[in-house]
């Protein structure tokens, strides 16, 4: 499995969606931007270790 999307993209995409306040929830995610999720597990071993990451 590959990632679509280099680590950068995926935290800076993150970053963009909960600057624009929307909800970070897995199933939400997950359904909403499913390259997204897919590439985040790719770099990360969950969903919330990706949100994280994208903090700091």
């Amino acid at each position: 499995m590959d990632a679509s999307m280099s680590i950068d993209e995926v935290l800076a995409q993150i970053r963009q969606l909960k600057s624009n306040g929307q909800s970070l929830g897995k199933k939400k995610i997950k359904k909403s931007h499913p390259e997204l999720m897919k590439s985040a597990l790719y770099y990360f071993p969950s969903w919330e270790h990706a949100v994280d990451n994208s903090e700091s």
